[in-house]
């Protein structure tokens, strides 16, 4: 089933009671009838096939292929997209490998792996709202992580990664430990980013960051190894030697109207990339992210949870939800630019984009929130929108620090307040969400802010931008899928008189804002889409040291590994625990007999 662009997949209750009723624990789940991703059986005749199997082409995949092919296995790596790269190849390139690297040690930073591994676990280490980043990590994940960290930024290194000439620092990190920097950047050189169709201009090929200086050197390395990449294949099913028992053969997936059986002869690997773009999974974490909030990386890449439900439909079990849940780092951020349906806030979307046509604007950045008001769908503010988002732990948060001592969270002040818990929190009708979320500016915010209000900056077309000679007019003008009612005219209007009357009276009785300055007043008037981003996926499938898969007994499920954002246990947030774990699991399923 198809639902405003995204892929949902959902099962019944009837589904539940059979599966149930056909036996206990992993055997019940091996059914469970998600629709497009399924248990397979066993196809008479294999179309392809290769030692490993590697799903999804990005930050886990391309080094669980280049390295199982170098440890000795052949390899075909499929990914549902046109080209390489998944979310990675539009991060911010930010590589959190630490441990002991060759540039920490140029830099004079002291680290090792066991340094390492007790940031990444932590329990003492809290947020200002209380959330702890590294309490609830699975200790044997970290483990591993943190003994392979420091050679897997070497490796990078040997495979063509070029990261920018300066010391490890804590820019782009989130839940890196607080011991030691490390954060290196992978420095963009003169490949066209994705976002916008072009290079970065001149200095900043060497002093910038960005996924694709990470992606492209890993694809080229991938294919000058013989590795087989087939794009446009999306994995549809694992095929096991039953239902919910013995080893994983292989794979199935469409292309181009066709199924393809691919046999595994060791072991296949996910790579998906998370749940975060599936309205139904992410749910299961939070029920507030209802459909009108928009992912980073979309439209060009969708985390659809394909790999999670297809390891589930064969008993594979989730692991690790609370990071998910858990109100730290940035699995949910503020809109970074408003106007546009895809507001992430490191991301541009701009007219020489491959997937611009999908994207139509990119958006409004704002340098300044008090030019302007937010208001959920009921046209009410909800918030000071001065505010910021969820914070993360990081080098240097907490000072003095000690390891695992108690009297860390002394040195944190408690500030329960966030803009995103408000803007989430859904306006008293009975329902989850609190989108759209609209910002409402007058023609002075735009010449303040030095806006440009049409095409291709903003999305009038796609019901995401609008204007209006009055307020009420604007309120009546906003009709977007997301927005379930119309905004009530005399509310948007009594929110905007009532802020109107704090910038006279030089504070906000409302939220708090500081010193509200610019009054709404004069023509014409706009609403802009302002809703949160979702972000990061930090659970997923149970995984062991080994990347091995395991089900909800507690047994590795034989031929299974996953890595990445499609695995749980670990609260690191970016590139270097997908890159440690593609690794990882490639030595161990090429090794498999």
């Amino acid at each position: 089933m198809k639902k405003n662009g995204r892929e949902e997949k959902t099962f019944s209750r009837r589904d539940l009671i059979k599966t149930t009723a056909a036996g206990a624990g992993a055997a019940a789940l091996g059914v469970l009838g998600f629709e497009d991703t399924q248990a397979q059986t066993r196809p008479a005749k294999w179309d392809k096939e290769a030692d490993v199997v590697v799903i999804g082409a990005g930050a886990t995949g391309l080094p669980a292929a280049i390295e199982a092919v170098e440890v000795g296995a052949s390899v075909i790596l499929i990914d549902a997209n046109s080209d390489v790269g998944g979310h990675a190849i539009l991060s911010g390139g930010n590589v959190a490998l630490g441990g002991g690297t060759s540039r920490q040690k140029k830099y004079g930073v002291e680290d090792s792996p066991d340094r390492l591994f007790a940031d990444l676990t932590d329990w003492s280490v809290v947020e200002p709202n209380g959330f702890p980043d590294y309490r609830y990590n699975d200790r044997e994940i970290i483990r591993a992580f943190a003994d392979n960290s420091a050679p897997a930024y070497e490796w990078l290194l040997k495979h063509g990664v070029i990261f920018v000439e300066k010391a490890p620092d804590t820019a782009g990190g989130h839940a890196t430990g607080n011991s030691a920097p490390r954060e290196s950047h992978a420095a963009p050189m003169a490949w066209p980013q994705v976002e916008t169709g072009v290079p970065v201009e001149g200095a900043r090929q060497t002093t910038g960051s960005s996924g694709i200086g990470v992606i492209r050197p890993l694809e080229a390395a991938a294919r000058k190894l013989g590795v087989q990449i087939l794009l446009q294949h999306k994995m549809t099913g694992l095929v096991r030697e039953r239902p919910a028992a013995g080893r994983v053969l292989g794979i199935t997936a469409a292309s181009q109207g066709k199924v393809v059986s691919i046999r595994a002869r060791k072991g296949v690997i996910i790579g998906t990339g998370g749940h975060s773009s599936n309205v139904n999974f992410r749910r299961i974490f939070d029920p507030r992210l209802t459909e009108e909030y928009q992912v980073a990386g979309e439209p060009y890449s969708y985390q659809d949870a394909s790999g999670e439900l297809a390891a589930m439909a064969i008993g594979a079990s989730l692991w690790g939800a609370y990071n998910q849940t858990g109100e730290f780092g940035q699995n949910v951020t503020k809109a970074g630019r408003i106007g546009c349906q895809y507001g992430y806030v490191n991301l541009s979307w701009q007219p020489g984009s491959s997937v611009f046509s999908r994207a139509r604007a990119s958006g409004l950045a704002v340098r300044d929130y008090q030019d302007l008001i937010l208001v959920n769908r009921a046209g009410v503010r909800f918030y000071d929108e001065t505010q910021g988002q969820y914070t993360a732990n990081n080098y240097g948060s907490i000072r003095p620090y000690t390891q695992g001592s108690y009297l860390n969270a002394a040195e944190v002040k408690f500030s329960p307040a966030n803009f995103l818990n408000a803007a989430m929190a859904g306006v008293g009708d009975g329902s989850n969400g609190g989108g759209p979320i609209w910002a409402i500016f007058d023609a002075d915010a735009v010449k303040r802010e030095q806006w440009e209000v049409a095409s291709p900056h903003v999305d009038f077309a796609g019901g995401y931008f609008f204007s209006a000679p009055t307020i009420a007019e604007l309120a009546g003008s906003i009709t977007n899928k997301y927005q379930a009612r119309p905004v009530p005219a005399d509310a948007l209007a009594a929110t905007v008189s009532k802020y109107n009357s704090y910038v006279d009276a030089g504070k906000d009785a409302d939220f708090g804002k500081p010193a509200p300055k610019y009054k709404i007043q004069t023509p014409p008037f706009y609403a802009a889409w302002a809703t949160p981003v979702i972000h990061d996926t930090r659970s997923g499938l149970r995984i062991n040291a080994k990347c091995q898969v395991v089900d909800l007994g507690g047994n590795v499920i034989a031929g299974l590994y996953c890595g990445g954002e499609s695995a749980g246990g670990f609260s690191l947030h970016g590139l270097a625990r997908c890159i440690v774990q593609g690794r990882i699991a490639a030595k161990n399923a090429a090794a498999e007999s």
